[in-house]
């Protein structure tokens, strides 16, 4: 009996190991069929290390080939060839691959880049019906984009850009519901667009570039998450499109545009780069496309505007390039262009301005070819008209009609009286309480737009990768007190210094629960994602598991190294010497509020609730503000230490509470600037109450109350509105009601604007040895 009992253990035991092993492993016909598309490719030098042998699921990932597995079966499929790759032989069947492929079914993710890939796509694709992200750039695809595309109902991206698909785009890819980046550049597709596109509610990028398309664009004022619109090179126009206004990029150059730029475009604050150029837009330039925000790139070469510049108009600091050549441009170029950036490039060739550089025509020229050209009706001043108005009342006079005139040019005038009143309005800045927070990203980048500054070049950081323990570990000296930086919630930190010589920063967090590395693989998919100018951006991670069942027992993050201490730090404890100016101050609220609107929107979906303090916020040696704890899913899963990573979903907070928790860090930012103000620290809720009443009653009082309550270190420096300015936007910050918190969007407007004043006024600050400057002349926000 006893032996009979030890043989049935040992069985136990043998099946338990089997099973183990089994679901730790790719299935065997998963494996044979990549082996097979390996063949089917031609053995192309990017799969050279593939073979029987080969661990897929737990093979490192390059930037040629990537293989992810989830419980057994391959989600991800990326293999990327060697750019200008020959077509695959004339024995390929593209038909026959893709029977192939479809028995990989749980693909969610297929990218096959410059693989030579030659034939009509197959409708069969449509089989991979699990499919969110499909990316066939660089190859010889030709036809028209099959039917069956239609039923992958969580297809998030498609791009088929630099192929030979042709014909007219279908009207059923405005019903694909989930639908955020249509990337079709660099074909052969021609006609107009569907109607139907303006149906894709949750379209960020629309990328048609190099095409033959023509006519009117959609209205897409609908799309009000639309971020990319790239339409450069087709035969759009003659009408400037009707767009939402959280753009960030908007190329419609070299196509046939004839009129105006509608006055809602000075309103796109959150516009980057705007490109118009090789068309042939014609009316006044508006001047305050140079003021936008966020504006960095500014091109309308080669149209027809008309207008005067001056020296004293102003521009946004983030300008780094502006080609205003080949237009009818007359005036003074604003001195903000030459003075404010030494890198900035700024062309202007080929227009009527006073001055001698880059080859100017004469006055005469520009005035001429504006009367040749005309301006559009809803661009003509309104005195004009009505003078235009009164001479056809005269001549009407002399035909005898004289009665019947006069009542004409009553009625005219009236019109006119109103049009004049609505032109004479003291310019206002509508702020939209409620607006949804819109995206900053705006390149494409592994078959998803991303912000640019996610790019590894824009930062100066190394790319994300794997490290070893013993890396780590020979970093920190084996992790040793003297390495010890503190200890939180998200786990221990601890300073290192890597073999090439970088300082990092190394967290380390305990897992509660255990799991395989496929596990955390979406996570740090995202996590890898997070890189921006004002957040402590990731550099890579390691797992330690244990040796029993492979399951991670510690994760270990390395953060670059921000050495130059808290925000707090520089504003509240003392630093009567080096606490940070007003500018300063300003300059660090945007970085922070940048940060978190990135978080929010830089990715899909975003990061929120993410419980920031000043204390947060760390500087680097340039001053710049960073923030350093953010809601990283995988740490906050982990602080909860029960039940299983969710299943079915890539991140944490896909729901319909976004914009509460969105607000929820407009909240906590708003306790920020309440320290910025103020140069102290705040301790408690009940204070924030009492301090946010105190800086409304401030807001109602006059400049000396305002000074009075600002920190004395900078109290004499800010400008009574810029202050004004913070305060508002602070106390709205604050309010209890989320709902009736600021957007982000509307957050950073305000900040640029107090920081725009700020340096405006900072000669007649000095002027007057640190008086207080008047601004009653100043432009006002108006809130509605």
């Amino acid at each position: 009996m006893g032996k009979m009992l030890h043989h049935y253990e040992l069985l136990v035991i043998f099946i338990f190991f089997l099973f183990i092993n089994h679901s730790e492993q790719l299935q065997t016909s998963q494996v044979q069929t990549l082996l097979r598309i390996q063949r089917l490719l031609n053995f192309p030098v990017v799969l050279s290390s593939w073979n029987n042998n080969t661990d897929f699921c737990n093979t490192e990932s390059n930037s040629s080939s990537t293989v992810i597995c989830y419980e057994g079966s391959i989600t991800q499929l990326h293999i990327i060839g060697n750019k200008g790759v020959p077509l695959l032989p004339r024995n390929f069947s593209l038909d026959s691959f893709v029977t192939t492929l479809v028995k990989l079914p749980d693909l969610k993710v297929l990218a096959l880049v410059s693989l030579g890939l030659w034939g009509t796509l197959p409708g069969k694709i449509a089989r991979l019906s699990s499919l969110e992200i499909f990316n066939v750039t660089s190859n010889f695809l030709y036809g028209s984009i099959p039917q069956e595309l239609s039923s992958l109902t969580s297809l998030q991206t498609l791009i088929l850009d630099d192929n030979m698909f042709a014909g007219q785009l279908p009207d059923w890819l405005g019903s694909l519901p989930v639908l955020t980046v249509l990337s079709l550049k660099k074909n052969s597709f021609n006609g107009s667009l569907p109607s139907a596109l303006s149906n894709l509610e949750n379209l960020r990028v629309l990328a048609l570039s190099h095409n033959h398309f023509y006519g009117a664009v959609p209205d897409f004022e609908r799309l009000t998450n639309l971020q990319v619109l790239d339409l450069e090179d087709n035969a759009f126009g003659p009408q400037f499109p009707r767009l939402g206004n959280k753009l960030v990029t908007l190329v419609l150059s070299k196509n046939r545009f004839r009129s105006g730029i509608p006055a809602e475009v000075s309103s796109y604050y959150q516009l980057q780069w705007l490109d118009l150029s090789i068309n042939t837009f014609v009316g006044r330039f508006p001047t305050s496309l140079l003021s936008l925000p966020s504006i960095t790139y500014l091109n309308i070469a080669g149209n027809k505007f008309t207008g005067m510049l001056s020296e004293n108009l102003s521009c946004s600091s983030e300008l780094e390039f502006v080609d205003f050549s080949s237009n009818l441009l007359t005036g003074s170029l604003p001195s903000c262009l030459l003075t404010d950036s030494k890198e900035r490039v700024v062309l202007y060739a080929r227009n009527c301005l006073a001055t001698g550089k880059q080859s100017q025509h004469p006055f005469s020229f520009c005035r001429n070819e504006a009367l040749a050209v005309g301006i559009p009706p809803h661009h003509k001043n309104q005195k004009e008209a009505s003078k235009t108005v009164l001479f056809l009342a005269i001549i009407g006079g002399l035909v005898g009609v004289i009665a019947l005139l006069g009542l004409a040019y009553l009625m005219v005038r009236r019109v006119n009286a109103r049009g004049e009143t609505k032109v004479k309005k003291p310019p206002t800045r509508l702020i939209a309480e409620n607006a949804s927070t819109g995206y900053t990203s705006k390149i494409l980048s592994d078959a998803r737009y991303v912000s640019q500054t996610m790019k590894t070049g824009e930062l100066g950081l190394p790319a994300y990768r794997t490290f070893s323990l013993e890396e780590l570990e020979e970093a920190t000296n084996n992790f040793d007190t003297s390495a010890f930086m503190g200890e939180g919630s998200h786990g221990q930190m601890y300073r290192g210094r890597l073999k090439d010589g970088s300082i990092v920063a190394v967290r380390c967090l305990k897992m509660k629960k255990s799991h395989s590395t496929q596990n955390f693989m979406h996570h740090i998919e995202l996590i890898l994602k997070l890189r921006h100018r004002h957040l402590v951006s990731a550099l890579g991670h390691c797992f330690e598991c244990y040796l029993d069942d492979s399951s991670v027992s510690r994760i270990f993050f390395v953060f670059e190294y921000v050495p130059n201490g808290t925000l707090r730090s520089w504003i509240s404890e003392g630093r009567s010497q080096h606490s940070l100016t007003w500018t300063q101050r300003i300059t660090a609220a945007i970085g922070v509020a940048k940060g978190i609107q990135f978080l929010h929107t830089g990715i899909v979906p975003g990061v929120y609730s993410n419980n920031l303090k000043i204390t947060d916020i760390l500087l680097d040696q340039n001053l710049v503000a960073k923030i350093s704890c953010y809601n990283l899913p995988l740490l906050a899963e982990n602080m909860f230490g029960h039940g299983s990573l969710p299943s079915g979903s890539k991140y944490p907070i896909v729901n319909a509470r976004v914009t509460h928790e969105a607000k929820n860090d407009v909240y906590d930012f708003g306790v920020m600037l309440l320290e910025i103000i103020l140069g102290r620290k705040v301790k408690s809720g009940s204070e924030v109450d009492i301090l946010k009443d105190r800086l409304q009653g401030c807001i109602a009082a006059d400049d000396v109350a305002r000074r009075n309550m600002v920190d004395a270190a900078v109290h004499k420096a800010c400008l009574d509105q810029s202050l004004k300015t913070m305060m508002e936007i602070c106390v709205r910050c604050l309010l209890k009601d989320p709902a009736d918190r600021p957007s982000l969007e509307d957050v950073l407007w305000n900040l640029q604007f107090a920081a725009q004043v700020q340096d405006a006024w900072h000669s007649d600050f000095q002027s007057n040895e640190g008086s207080p400057v008047s601004t009653s002349h100043s432009r006002r926000l108006t809130f509605h």
